[in-house]
């Protein structure tokens, strides 16, 4: 007679079971603790040369960095980021690279009476990455980060790896300009001459890119923004002079301007690369004033989006002769509608294509 098959021994089950328990709760707290990065790691897209997006949606440690004091400088960011996305394990490795840039920004509105705002990003070609945050606590907004400051090498790119991917998260806290939900619009522009903020009292800090990523969390409006930043020490970034231009969708637009350490707020609806403050007298190179200028003309005009992309095309860094050792370019272009919450992207002056970009919708970077 042949063997019968016995039944699996029920201890055995039991001990298998209990494994596989302890395995799904040990990946239940991870995932609770690291599945937001992974998430984001993973939402990293090319969109053509150059040119990514990534989507974070949760909590990526911006309350937990202003209760514990904030950060002084960009090093200080890195390190407090990279212990955050880590639980630990990791330290900042990057090496922050100092450069000025220029840029443009210009406040008008539509026959219907809704507010456009268009943006200048100049410096040279760079690695340039969308990000859309929908956070814990904040409002959902869009903004973009230029990789090749954050230090992380020549030949850095978002998607070239899982690490890469991973540290394209840092964009967050790193933002040069974006809108909310609520239609509170922020850039960070070089001011005039190269006096750096340092404000030394007992507030916590923030450093320019930092104070950006507050606002579009926090701020609805030009006054609600202006009263947060008078909550913090300024610290700024890449260490060069800079002031903030900042609109919302009732059509007020500041810029915000740091002079021996002290807030001086001016109404504008254009600001380029001089200060505007009094205190400063004549600042400011030749062409910032020239394209100051040139965007003034158009104040008054009802302008529609691609037309609003027309006058920044006409103050774009191609209209200008450029040093042979160190040309500049228009790397982006924004139209900032605030009503609508949406914008349109143009990307190293090309301004025959746009990329629609939405607050909100599920499909946020779509083709134009």
């Amino acid at each position: 007679m042949g063997k019968t098959r016995g039944k699996p021994d029920k201890s055995k089950r039991i001990v298998l079971l209990g494994v596989l328990a302890v395995f799904l709760v040990l990946f239940g707290v991870l995932w609770t603790k690291f599945g937001r990065f992974v998430m984001a790691a993973g939402s990293v897209t090319w969109l053509e040369a150059d040119l990514y997006s990534m989507e974070f949606k949760g909590d990526y440690g911006f309350d937990e960095f202003l209760e514990k004091g904030g950060a002084s400088s960009d090093e200080q960011v890195g390190q407090f980021f990279a212990k955050y996305i880590s639980g630990g394990l990791l330290t900042y490795q990057g090496s922050v690279n100092p450069a000025p840039f220029g840029c443009s920004t210009f406040l008008t509105q539509n026959k219907a009476g809704d507010i456009l705002f268009g943006r200048n990003y100049d410096w040279q070609n760079c690695t340039v990455l969308l990000v859309r945050t929908t956070p814990k606590n904040g409002y959902a907004s869009v903004s973009t980060c230029c990789m090749d400051f954050m230090g992380f090498g020549a030949d850095y790119r978002p998607n070239n790896s899982a690490m890469e991917r991973v540290k394209a998260i840092a964009a967050i806290y790193a933002p040069l300009d974006g809108m909310n939900e609520k239609g509170l619009i922020v850039a960070d522009l070089m001011a005039g001459d190269k006096e750096k903020t340092a404000q030394q009292t007992d507030k916590p800090d923030l450093t320019t890119t930092t104070a950006l990523r507050l606002l579009l969390d926090r701020a609805a409006t030009v006054d609600e923004a202006i009263e947060l930043l008078k909550q913090y020490d300024m610290n700024s970034s890449v260490d060069f002079a800079h002031h903030f231009a900042i609109a919302d969708a009732s059509g007020k637009s500041v810029a915000v301007e740091y002079v021996n350490n002290e807030m001086v707020v001016t109404e504008t609806p254009v600001l380029t690369n001089h200060y505007l403050a009094e205190q400063k007298g004549k600042n400011g190179g030749k062409q910032s004033h020239e394209r100051f200028d040139k965007l003034e003309k158009f104040l008054g005009k009802t302008l529609e989006g691609s037309e609003v992309a027309a006058v920044m095309e006409t103050v774009a860094q191609k209209n200008y002769e450029q040093p042979e050792d160190d040309p500049k370019v228009t790397v982006w272009t924004w139209v900032y509608s605030p009503g609508a919450k949406m914008a349109l992207f143009y990307h190293r002056e090309n301004f025959a294509h746009a990329f629609r970009i939405s607050i909100l919708a599920d499909t946020w970077v779509s083709e134009h």
